[in-house]
């Protein structure tokens, strides 16, 4: 789903070694280089002197190795978000299982928070995940999630407790899959510069091989196999992607330097100063300081209130509307293909727009997808909701993709990475409460009507708020410009994690 975000924490890595360049400073690369060669200098882990005696920005290899972390990469992606898409069957798979629809008129709201809890967590775990990918690398804490991930859906099928479940797949299955992902984000920028953008279209493309494809595969084994049993094979998916984060090995550079110092100045300080300055150092919060970036999370964190409703909800409703149980898959098939095909083309068309005017991009597709919700109970056919859902789709791709170059305009690349990390926690609280207040909706209502308006009226509120980001943009520039006393242009400040570099520990540097 969020494979553009890989661009942003993972150029994050890369900038930020040459920002040490620039500022004089000596990376450990560069010290390795004066007395005796480092290893993996031949893929460009090495850094070079240049002209002034300072060190070179760090090149990645553009390639090699760098392949097999991408196709690693797809597969996570591919993988995660492709079980957590394909919900809706499973949450039918779900009611039949219990058994007790006519007994329990609460059954759509229980149910709901599976799957809720599920996405929530991959956002609500964002801004921890960034500190565990910084201080312990990509590689254990994508392998230590995805081993979560795997137990949380294997557990998932020794159970029909649905409180149980909450548990086992929301919790367990949700926080893994957000430490599994999240490392995919980071670790493209250590093997990549110029062909970052090739190695994100293909792990886009790559992983709607397997995401689009899922619901088909989970409606033909659920009916063969029932839950239990489909709840252990996508568990697999997991257990494969296990040793495929083994292959993120980091070879970005430390700042051994800067954390040798931070040490030294710990050591005059007070009990009460030390902790506070390691809080800081992990926990970055500049980029709340920026009016700009609150009023773009403030938006998107409404918008996404109903985002996870028609994933969730269009099988069921198709199945009572239109008493359509065989072809029901085919809504997730064409949301999912669509969602990619606008990943690998609102790509191209943002780097066309320039600067902050890539809002409007991302609040037209907020709109028109608040709409294409609100039209979903206006369809008399069957064929009126896959067209619906192909324009959903191809919306969903359009502003998850544009979400990183926007984060890049408001705060800087140096500081992209956490800004991204903080706005995907903020979309934690309405993305996990949007689907139960629809499952509530249709307990009270009889029918999924409500539900459907209920999902498109955040979208365009969010929409709407996040068309003011630029003007207040504009805004401050020109009262910047006119304080002639002072320079407060805004840069970008060379602050990545604190005093961390992102996804490279000292203990993996030479692994």
């Amino acid at each position: 789903m969020w494979d553009r975000l890989r661009g942003s924490r993972a150029a994050g890595g890369g900038r930020s070694a040459a920002a040490m360049a620039q500022r004089g400073e000596k990376g450990p690369a560069a010290a390795a280089g004066e007395g005796e060669p480092r290893a993996g200098a031949g893929a460009g882990a090495g850094a070079e002197r240049g002209p002034s005696g300072a060190a070179a920005p760090f090149q990645p290899p553009e390639g090699g190795f760098g392949w097999v972390v991408v196709f690693a990469a797809a597969w996570c992606n591919g993988s995660i978000f492709g079980i957590h898409n394909s919900f809706g069957i499973l949450y039918m798979m779900l009611q039949s299982d219990l058994g007790e629809g006519k007994k329990d008129p609460a059954l759509e709201f229980k149910t709901a928070w599976v799957g809720s809890l599920a996405m929530g967590m991959i956002f609500f775990c964002s801004p921890i995940v960034s500190i565990f990918t910084d201080r312990i690398g990509c590689r254990t804490t994508a392998a230590s999630g995805a081993a979560i991930a795997f137990i949380g859906l294997l557990s998932s099928s020794f159970t029909k407790s649905l409180e149980v479940r909450y548990f086992t797949y929301g919790i367990l299955f949700g926080c893994g899959s957000s430490f599994a992902f999240q490392p995919s984000l980071v670790i493209l920028g250590h093997y990549f510069k110029r062909r970052l953008g090739l190695a994100n279209g293909i792990v886009a493309g790559g992983s709607c091989l397997i995401s689009v494809p899922l619901p088909f595969f989970l409606k033909m084994v659920g009916k063969a196999i029932g839950l239990a049993h489909t709840f252990q094979v996508l568990s697999a998916l997991m257990l494969i992607q296990i040793f495929l984060s083994l292959t993120y090995r980091p070879i970005l550079p430390p700042s051994c330097d800067s954390q040798h110092d931070g040490q030294d100045k710990l050591g005059s300080r007070s009990m009460r100063q030390q902790c506070w300055s390691q809080t800081r150092k992990y926990f970055n919060l500049r980029v709340f300081r920026r009016k700009t970036y609150r009023i773009w999370a403030f938006g998107i964190a409404t918008a996404v209130l109903g985002y996870l409703v028609p994933y969730m909800n269009l099988v069921k409703y198709v199945e009572k509307r239109f008493q359509e149980t065989k072809k029901d898959w085919i809504l997730l098939v064409c949301l999912g293909a669509m969602s990619g095909l606008g990943r690998l083309v609102s790509g191209r068309i943002g780097d066309c727009i320039p600067g902050l005017k890539k809002i409007y991009l991302q609040v037209a597709s907020f709109v028109l997808l608040g709409l294409l919700c609100m039209m979903i109970p206006q369809c008399r056919g069957f064929e009126g909701v896959i067209v619906i859902c192909l324009f959903l789709g191809l919306c969903d791709g359009f502003f998850t993709t544009i979400m990183a170059p926007i984060a890049f305009e408001l705060v800087g690349p140096m500081q992209a990475s956490q800004a991204i990390g903080y706005l995907m926690g903020l979309m934690a609280v309405p993305m996990t409460a949007g689907t139960p207040i629809a499952g509530y909706l249709n307990d009270y209502f009889g029918n999924y009507d409500a539900a459907f308006y209920f999902a498109g009226v955040p979208p365009i509120i969010g929409g709407l708020v996040l068309s003011v980001v630029p003007l207040v943009h504009q805004r401050m520039l020109k009262k910047q410009r006119l304080d002639s006393g002072k320079d407060k242009m805004l840069v970008s400040e060379a602050v990545v994690n604190g005093e961390l570099l992102p996804g490279c520990p000292a203990s993996e540097a030479h692994m």
